[in-house]
């Protein structure tokens, strides 16, 4: 029987709900829903609380949903995208700007667009751009998103991907280390070695780099992990160990002179990775195709000599 509607929970209550099924983690709906992550469990109990069920199953570091949670998840994620697409067009018809929206990983957002967008907006300041740092791969559609740039190799690149720039990796640090060059095994002796806790990407670890140089035997103080490719760019930024750099997209740091590349006997083979440029629509609208354009023209402007 369905319930009255007198007696339909919050659209708030549902908003957070959904939210929170989206990405499967309280951290991030909270941030998608610019509220604290107390406020946003104090809304999935509240719903539990009315509809007298368990939605979540909350362990230490994930949740899950319970079989009366992932009912109701199917059909209010259906509702509320609905919602977003009907009052989107609403708002648009009203004169109303779209955003332009643009899904990176954590890494690439921070790292290579967030430094170049003020001076997008001095230039474009009737384009506002949403950004979705996410390190998932997102639907374009059902998200709403205009534009992604993907890390990927180039067997894997989708259809209609446009290449921006490819990817060099080498040794960094701050100047306050005291190094230009990592000439031997020696030079590592007591530094701290910071690397990217991704071993879905091998071109990116210490392991292999030292491999590749015959410094098997080298002995650093210690090695620091991180799970955040632009969290172990700052670590490495303020000082505290050596990296491995991705060279393209670490250029902001370079330039600001709070990076270094310390030269080493010979570069390591590309990766065989890029990045790649996907639009969600083939005839995007006017303000898409600008931020398009712009990105393309910052890709072309990357440069990898050092």
């Amino acid at each position: 029987m369905p319930l009255p509607l007198a007696r339909l929970p919050s659209l708030d209550l549902i908003r957070g709900f959904v939210a929170v099924g989206r990405r499967m983690s309280i951290t991030q709906a909270a941030e998608d829903l610019c509220l604290t992550q107390s406020a946003v469990s104090r809304q999935i109990r509240s719903l539990e609380d009315a509809l007298a069920v368990k939605l979540l199953e909350r362990g230490h570091r994930a949740i899950a949903f319970t079989p009366a949670g992932e009912r109701l998840f199917r059909c209010a994620d259906d509702v509320v995208q609905d919602l977003q697409n009907v009052l989107g067009a609403i708002g648009t018809g009203r004169g109303r700007r779209q955003p332009v929206t643009i899904t990176a990983s954590v890494g690439v957002a921070g790292l290579w667009l967030l430094p170049r967008l003020t001076a997008f907006q001095q230039t474009h300041s009737g384009i506002e751009i949403r950004l979705a740092a996410d390190n998932r791969i997102l639907d374009l559609n059902a998200e709403n998103i205009d534009l992604a740039i993907r890390y990927c190799e180039r067997t894997a690149a989708p259809k209609g991907a446009i290449w921006l720039f490819g990817e060099t990796v080498v040794p960094v640090a701050h100047p306050a280390l005291g190094k230009q060059h990592l000439r031997s095994a020696a030079d590592l002796t007591g530094e701290y070695l910071l690397e990217y806790d991704e071993p879905r990407l091998p071109g990116l670890q210490w392991g292999e780099w030292l491999r590749a140089m015959g410094w098997e035997n080298s002995r650093p103080r210690g090695m620091q992990r991180f799970n955040q490719y632009d969290q172990l760019m700052q670590a490495t930024a303020s000082g505290q160990g050596i990296a491995i750099g991705r060279l393209e997209l670490i250029q902001p740091l370079l330039a600001e002179g709070r990076l270094r590349v310390l030269a080493a006997p010979r570069r390591l083979a590309d990766t065989g990775f890029a990045y790649w440029l996907l639009q969600a629509d083939a005839e995007p609208r006017a303000e898409v195709r600008q931020v398009s354009e712009w990105i393309l023209a910052e890709a072309r402007a990357t440069m990898v000599e050092v």
